[in-house]
């Protein structure tokens, strides 16, 4: 992060970025597709409160107290905002917009209120991650990974966004028919006897899963990025959707290397003493991306048509 000294590369955080970038950008392209993209910035803004509650009462951050209490922070949201749009008589979109910033304030200020100065868990991590430093100290060659007092040093992080990382794969690879067709004719496919709005309800909760398993790498906010920007580059590459799948995940392991290299050795390159964000460099390079995919993406005068 800004003012950090620089260390050398690790691939430990290198993967982990990676990951959770790809476990982003799947169910991103969906979001995208239906245009539903903002729902990854919902979902990073109401799930802040639960996982503060969770790792202060925990003490830790850890894979199911965070799912829990992203789970009621979503709950809770749910019943802020139909109550404000029924007591408040006022548009769905307002009492969204409400109940989002004032759920998300409050998470900041736990944060800023609590004592979390012996881990690494504050405001600044919430928000931008902590990428950097998720390093796997014990590691002394590639004979660690037969090691068990060594493997026992991994980065929980790791395991955590591998195993999302699988099961969002699954879930697209599984349920393909259903999300492919209830994504571009929703009437269609309840004639098939889709139940859309299930699929819908799941790419949201796989879009959260994933959005918490990358919260402790990236924080809330840079993991808007990973969810829009792939997704949206490859949809300005082609019209068929099995291939913007695969400009996607290029796009996400694109700049989660280019962005975890460029923010410990970039500044270095320009005479700068200190490294920057590894989750903001990887958020710029992923809005780089899109703005060059925008510029001179095939499919880019044709964006307005769904792809196929």
């Amino acid at each position: 992060m800004s003012g950090e000294e620089f260390v050398p590369l690790s691939l430990t955080p290198l993967l982990i970025g990676t990951f959770a970038a790809i476990a982003c950008a799947l169910p991103g392209n969906f979001l995208v597709l239906r245009r539903q993209a903002l729902i990854g910035d919902a979902i990073s803004h109401v799930v802040l409160p639960g996982i503060v509650v969770a790792f202060l009462i925990t003490g830790a951050v850890s894979t199911w107290p965070m799912m829990f209490g992203a789970a009621g922070a979503s709950l809770l949201a749910v019943v802020m905002i139909e109550a404000i749009r029924r007591l408040g008589r006022i548009e769905p979109g307002a009492a969204m917009g409400v109940t989002f910033t004032s759920m998300f304030a409050a998470g900041v200020l736990l944060l800023e209120q609590s004592n979390t100065s012996n881990v690494h868990l504050d405001v600044e991590h919430a928000l931008y991650g902590n990428l950097e430093s998720l390093i796997w100290l014990d590691a002394v060659g590639w004979q660690s990974l037969l090691d068990p007092a060594a493997l026992a040093a991994l980065p929980d992080e790791l395991i955590r966004i591998s195993v999302t990382l699988i099961v969002v794969s699954a879930f697209v690879w599984l349920f393909w028919r259903p999300l492919k067709l209830s994504t571009f004719d929703e009437g269609f496919a309840r004639t098939l006897g889709v139940r859309t709005e299930l699929v819908g309800l799941s790419l949201v909760i796989l879009a959260a899963i994933a959005a918490v398993a990358a919260f402790d790498a990236v924080g809330s906010i840079i993991v808007i990025a990973m969810f829009i920007c792939p997704p949206a580059a490859a949809r300005l590459m082609t019209n068929r959707l099995e291939v913007q799948i695969s400009w996607s995940i290029l796009f996400a392991i694109l700049s989660a290397v280019l962005g975890y290299i460029l923010a410990g050795y970039g500044p270095l390159w320009l005479g700068a003493t200190n490294a920057v964000s590894a989750a903001g460099m990887i958020a710029t390079i992923s809005g780089i991306i899109l703005a060059l995919t925008a510029i001179l993406g095939p499919c880019r005068k044709r964006n307005g048509s769904p792809a196929t």
